[in-house]
């Protein structure tokens, strides 16, 4: 069904939805999806943690208002979970406009594109998740679009084909990207602005639970959020998920009520320590310390000992082991550190730094052993 309350899609929405922050209160607020984005912060003001960016954000947008024009476009990076989503929208708020959202996966031909920005209205947002995900032929329509507010819709093919040139009204773009490596340098150099998200402090943390817990009608206990935040990997995503699933738990074996120790029998339940490492965490360390004797070993070997693709084993458990120091990557393989043996609560091998640790020459006169 549609809402009338929304514009038509014109035929784009296989690639791109339009949200309104200004309709957000017309919305059936029984819909998991709405109770999910009513944790989302709206205004600048209220987003927790990554102080810079947003302070640098915040007077990229004041000025583009002031002048009465859309902002430079906007890059947002970092790791899953920290609130690139949820800054783009928060653009979209603090100019009063709609936001268009689609992902680089989504947009696979040149066409894609051409769709959804011959669609757009002034001062529109369009946001890219993943960008660096699209196709190189949307990738170029996309430089061209950025830069001089046009597109060229081919016509035809072969020798016969006409480019006919479509004049699009000044809008802003709002990528994100967990891998900004990947992004041409074109398409890098045509942001105007560039934020990179870190991981959040645990007082950081303990601020959005404490906003969410409020917004989730929860009873809380400092104890119980301060507990939930020290093993939430930095990230808020992760945060509100431990906070509902310890909501779970309270009100099927307590009053509703988020104390210290439904945090900690909840989380023990769901399989998550009080370093914030989950199954997969332990289970690599544990093939590692057990299995290897604390390697190296290669990334294939221990996703096999683990049961996992190696895809799984690098992007989901290792960024976040090697960041806390459990795990170090060297030429020959993965290793663990001493931090490791000792989480686990096995004795530290004599050794255990000398297994991995790699042979340097510091001077003329010989060779060293790093950290030696």
């Amino acid at each position: 069904m549609t809402d009338p309350d929304l514009p038509a899609s014109d035929g784009f929405d296989l690639t791109a939805r339009i949200v309104d922050p200004r309709l957000d209160g017309r919305l059936d607020r029984d819909d998991e999806r709405v109770v999910e984005a009513a944790l989302r912060p709206k205004r600048l003001d209220d987003f927790p943690g990554q102080t810079r960016v947003r302070d640098q954000l915040g007077l990229v947008l004041e000025a583009a208002k002031r002048r009465g024009t859309p902002p430079d476009h906007v890059l947002l990076s970092g790791p899953p979970g920290l609130g690139k989503t949820t800054l783009a929208m928060i653009v979209a708020s603090e100019l009063e406009q709609p936001i268009r959202i689609t992902s680089g996966p989504a947009i696979q031909h040149a066409g894609d594109l051409a769709s959804v920005l011959s669609s757009l209205a002034e001062g529109e947002v369009l946001f890219l998740d993943e960008i660096h995900r699209m196709s190189r032929s949307a990738e170029e329509m996309l430089y061209l679009a950025m830069e001089d507010f046009r597109v060229d819709v081919i016509i035809g093919k072969g020798p016969g084909a006409t480019a006919i040139p479509l004049e699009l009204p000044p809008f802003t773009v709002v990528g994100a990207t967990t891998r900004a490596g990947l992004l041409p340098a074109p398409l890098r150099d045509r942001f105007g602005f560039t934020g990179h998200l870190d991981f959040y402090a645990a007082s950081d943390l303990v601020t959005i639970l404490r906003r969410s817990a409020g917004l989730l009608g929860l009873r809380a206990d400092e104890d119980g959020i301060t507990e939930i935040a020290l093993r939430s990997r930095g990230t808020p995503r992760i945060a509100n998920r431990l906070l509902r699933r310890v909501r779970d738990w309270a009100q099927v074996h307590g009053d509703d009520h988020v104390s210290q120790a439904a945090a900690r029998a909840a989380l023990a339940l769901f399989d998550v320590d009080e370093r914030g490492l989950d199954r997969l965490d332990r289970a690599v360390l544990d093939a590692l310390c057990r299995r290897f004797n604390g390697g190296p070993v290669g990334l294939s070997t221990l996703a096999v000992a683990v049961g996992e693709e190696p895809d799984t084993v690098e992007t989901v458990a290792e960024p976040f082991l090697v960041r806390e120091g459990f795990m170090v990557r060297t030429p020959r393989g993965r290793a663990a550190s001493a931090l490791a043996w000792e989480h686990l609560g096995l004795p530290v091998p004599p050794d255990a730094q000398g297994m991995w640790s790699a042979t340097l020459p510091l001077d003329e006169g010989g060779p060293g052993r790093l950290g030696g």
